[in-house]
């Protein structure tokens, strides 16, 4: 359902209106907000879907721009967003005034028609371009104290990680990587845990830090070797080990 409803004079704070429903919608979520000039779907009766959404909304955003209060249409009967704000007050429902920019004044009561007077008491909030990241989010907190549900809409800030497991391998890599902490029941496969070297995991012996040596004999050279090594073995049959010797 939409909670907040968004009214505004297209050429006088149309451009804030559209700035508003991106950041309320991003903080609360697309269904949040309610844009006529986006959430009205082609081929819908404009003023049933209007009147629907407004009638169901929770708070009423009227955006105030510099030509807003002085403008001949706010005096017609059949103007638009003279019908909107009226109803939201017929309804009983939140109005609060956003003034659109720096130059535009508050609301006063002599300047606006009789039946939209009750406007200048209400305490208004203000836009400004050079502060929009911090006037938008307290326009946003001013919300969630008039719509408490909206805090249950709230989204998790785009720079915050969602809960979860994040792992990652570099460099070359081949056949499976695992990575695990602890283990529950039985698990298929081999674990190491608190490794501090280099381990095989394929067949054949595995030699770390040290030389192989088998056979009679060997000739192990380590470091840097000049020129070369040259090395003969023979094995002789001892005569007196096979008991041939009285």
């Amino acid at each position: 359902m939409h909670e907040i409803f968004i009214n505004y004079r297209t050429g006088d704070g149309d451009h804030l209106a559209a700035t508003l429903d991106e950041a309320l919608r991003h903080r609360f979520g697309d269904d949040a907000v309610f844009r006529d000039g986006r959430s009205i779907r082609a081929g819908a009766e404009y003023p049933h879907e209007l009147l629907t959404h407004l009638r169901r909304s929770q708070a009423v955003l009227v955006v105030i721009g510099p030509q807003w209060a002085t403008t001949e249409e706010l005096r017609r009967e059949d103007d638009w967003v003279r019908r909107e704000i009226l109803e939201a007050r017929a309804c009983r429902i939140p109005v609060v005034p956003v003034l659109a920019d720096p130059s535009v004044r508050w609301l006063r009561r002599e300047l606006l028609p009789s039946e939209l007077a009750w406007l200048a008491e209400l305490q208004a909030a203000r836009y400004t371009p050079y502060h929009s990241a911090r006037d938008l989010a307290l326009i946003g907190d001013a919300l969630l104290d008039l719509v408490p549900a909206l805090d249950r809409a709230e989204q998790p800030p785009a720079d915050e990680p969602a809960a979860g497991t994040s792992n990652s391998t570099t460099g070359g890599r081949h056949g499976t990587v695992v990575q695990g902490r602890d283990f529950g029941g039985d698990v298929a496969g081999t674990i190491y845990k608190g490794n501090t070297g280099p381990f095989n995991t394929g067949p054949g012996d595995q030699y770390v830090n040290a030389p192989r040596l088998s056979g009679d004999g060997a000739t192990y050279v380590a470091g840097d070797s000049h020129g070369g090594v040259r090395h003969v073995f023979r094995r002789e049959r001892d005569s007196r080990r096979d008991g041939n010797t009285p």
